[in-house]
């Protein structure tokens, strides 16, 4: 992806709430930052019939389509987009949730090049991700894999972080909990260690880039620990 110049956007997504806030996001860095938004559509999640959407996508000069269209929906538009020559013609796809096993939903050549950004991908070489996902692979063979966009990490951090505010608390007493959860810390987790930010609800954790390369993922950069930066809870 080039990293300097304006460059259009499309926005294809699914007509529910965490699509529309994504957007709204995504809008507001791309204009920012001299891009323009040349097509936003939501479609329902049992929509599988791209074909209008991606001439229009074709004809726009769109430069970068941003997915946040799920299964079912993901491998017939990925699958229309490609036979379009979106990716031939320079086009560059971005998807934030995809992980490997999405890369098993559909042909290499539909996905070739495109970038996700999560907390976690299988190339990571700490020794305790490599560790983890070795005693994954051991429990659990076969094709449902432990990755990032499947939520597998999210509940490992969440079990753990549980576990430590568990464990200051001294007490499954409700109350006692939320509060030590509140700050809780665990130093090991798929990615990197991890930390909630008081009054948020949400986890400090390392981010990554990674770019899908003949049917893998390849990490491109490490964002390092990302702020959720949310309103505080009331």
């Amino acid at each position: 992806m080039r990293e300097t110049g304006p460059k259009k956007f499309y926005l294809p997504s699914d007509d529910y709430i965490w699509p529309r806030v994504m957007n709204k996001k995504v809008r507001q860095v791309v204009t920012a930052n001299g891009g323009q938004i040349v097509g936003e559509e939501y479609y329902p999640l049992d929509h599988i019939d791209y074909r209008e959407m991606v001439a229009r996508i074709m004809s726009s000069g769109a430069e970068v389509v941003f997915n946040t269209i799920v299964p079912p929906g993901l491998t017939p538009f990925f699958a229309e987009l490609h036979d379009a020559g979106f990716t031939r013609r320079g086009g560059q796809l971005v998807c934030t949730y995809f992980d490997e096993n999405f890369l098993n939903l559909a042909p290499a050549a539909h996905v070739e090049g495109l970038y996700s950004c999560l907390d976690y991908y299988q190339e990571l070489d700490d020794s305790f991700s490599k560790a983890l996902l070795d005693r994954y692979n051991r429990l659990f063979p076969g094709s449902a894999l432990f990755t990032a966009g499947s939520a597998c990490t999210g509940l490992y951090r969440g079990l753990k972080l549980w576990e430590a505010a568990v464990r200051e608390a001294a007490s499954l007493d409700q109350d006692k909990v939320i509060g030590a959860l509140d700050h809780a810390r665990i130093e090991q987790g798929p990615g990197g260690p991890a930390e909630m930010s008081p009054g948020q609800h949400h986890v400090r954790m390392n981010m990554y880039i990674a770019r899908a390369t003949n049917g893998k993922f390849k990490i491109v950069k490490n964002l390092g620990v990302v702020e959720p930066n949310e309103a505080p809870v009331g």
